[in-house]
């Protein structure tokens, strides 16, 4: 449940149970809760191992799998993540989705910005937007420092950012400075419950339970490139434009060859 997005707000949980939000609410209540917003935290909430030991469990199927049957490790992965990419697709919030993209093709710039296994996830996100459009960059590149970044945006620019259990406090911190200042920020994570939601404009929930040794980025990259194809969409003539410059460019300073 924790990566179902219809569960962050009350309106699309209650269209997907067909009943009135008045009644989730009631629910709630007479379960003693507050409100909606308490109900949905309890509801999420999950019992924890220490987080220190989250990857030596994680890895224990990788680590004592059958070393003369490796190709049955391989199979176990795809069918995984075929089913994460399902699950993804299946629960996306549409209206989240479009408004998530109209903010990456609008913005004045975009940054984006994750660290250790993610930063991978935001240099890709970062690639492709900078294929389409102008004004878009790492937050803290080449190494410049966080705050030197957020101090360059203004508000109404985007920030990007990619973190899941166990999460990355640097992140959180960054992601709650730049929400403070009026920088939209796009959070991109594996659960309604996490940390970062709080600070989010916009959020995009993405299944990764595999046998994987650690978090699995493989239906991150797949939200990732649909991220860039829909704002590629959206911005139409705009992107076409800015990929011919592109192609332009690479002839002339003879890059590629086949």
């Amino acid at each position: 449940m924790g990566a179902d997005q219809s569960v962050l707000k009350i309106t699309t949980l209650a269209e997907r149970l067909k009943v009135n939000p008045s009644t989730v609410t009631r629910l709630a209540r007479n379960l003693g809760y507050s409100g909606y917003t308490e109900f949905r935290n309890t509801l999420l909430s999950e019992t924890l191992s220490p987080v220190t030991a989250f990857y030596t469990r994680q890895a224990q199927h990788a680590l004592h799998g059958n070393d003369s049957r490796l190709y049955d490790g391989v199979k176990q992965l795809a069918v995984e993540n075929t089913k994460n990419i399902k699950y993804f697709v299946d629960s996306l919030d549409c209206e989240e989705f479009d408004q998530t993209v109209k903010l990456l093709a609008n913005a004045p710039r975009v940054k984006t910005y994750a660290i250790r296994q993610f930063l991978s996830m935001a240099m890709f996100l970062n690639y492709g937007l900078g294929m389409i459009r102008s004004d878009v960059g790492m937050l803290d590149a080449p190494g410049l420092g966080t705050a030197e970044g957020l101090a360059g945006m203004s508000e109404g620019d985007a920030l990007a950012v990619f973190s899941c259990s166990p999460y990355t406090k640097q992140v959180i911190q960054v992601c709650k400075a730049a929400h403070e200042v009026g920088i939209k920020t796009v959070v991109i994570t594996d659960r309604a419950s996490s940390p970062l939601v709080e600070f989010a404009s916009h959020t995009i929930l993405v299944p990764h339970q595999t046998s994987f040794l650690s978090n699995s980025l493989t239906a991150f990259a797949f939200c990732v490139e649909s991220l860039i194809n829909g704002t590629a969409t959206f911005l139409g003539d705009t992107a076409k434009t800015a990929l011919q410059r592109r192609d332009k460019m690479i002839h002339t300073l003879d890059i590629e060859t086949s």
